[in-house]
């Protein structure tokens, strides 16, 4: 199947996970993960009428979205991978949103490049719902603290963001930071990819992040 044939197929799903959910959000964005992805790819994607992308690796985005970004003001990039404190000023300037704030020394930084001037992207706190050592992510004993203080430097965290391990149920993950997100006020879950984004609807989902089921 086409990209765009692809795009209307996870389109389809979503509306329909959407409609069969006890407690649907009440708008879903599909973030086409592009990540490895040429522009050629990007356009077909762009040409079948998808806006939100998310990438890794801000210096792989720098080199694909600046353009495609000016030509297309209604485009909304997501960084949906780490981010390290040294990268903050140059993902400041391309992202829309960031989900990956996982540490307070990243919500320092953030606060930091802001005050000197720069507009901060939308934020989501990524939550190591696992407690997985080689994951990023902030631990959920932590969650608090770090909401707290990414609040009292004015930044605009929205929600959360999680990766379920793999070999898990997601079910569980996704139940518990749909409750967390509810005790601590966030309106916004990112989570769910391209082999559970269905269930993650039914636990709320406002943002699922769609690869491989988009561009193979």
């Amino acid at each position: 199947m086409s990209i765009p044939e692809n795009l209307a197929d996870i389109l389809a799903r979503l509306s329909a996970a959407r409609k069969a959910a006890i407690l649907p959000a009440p708008a879903i964005h599909l973030i086409a993960i592009s990540k490895t992805v040429d522009e050629s790819g990007i356009r077909a994607a762009l040409a079948a009428g998808q806006r939100g992308f998310g990438e890794n690796r801000v210096q792989e985005a720098q080199a694909k979205f600046p353009a495609l970004k000016t030509e297309f003001p209604d485009l909304e990039l997501h960084l949906v991978g780490l981010l390290q404190s040294n990268k903050v000023k140059e993902a400041m300037s391309l992202f829309d949103v960031i989900v990956s704030l996982d540490r307070i020394k990243l919500a320092d930084a953030l606060a930091a490049e802001r005050d000197k001037g720069a507009t901060c992207p939308r934020l989501f706190i990524q939550v190591n719902t696992g407690e997985e050592e080689q994951k990023a992510g902030v631990l959920p004993a932590n969650l608090e603290a770090l909401l707290a203080h990414a609040r009292s430097l004015k930044l605009p965290v929205e929600g959360l963001m999680c990766i379920p391990p793999a070999g898990d149920d997601a079910a569980p993950h996704f139940a518990f930071l749909l409750q967390r997100a509810r005790d601590l006020g966030l309106s916004q879950l990112s989570m769910g990819m391209s082999g559970d984004f269905e269930l993650a609807i039914k636990f709320g989902a406002t943002h699922v992040r769609v690869g491989s089921a988009i561009f193979g």
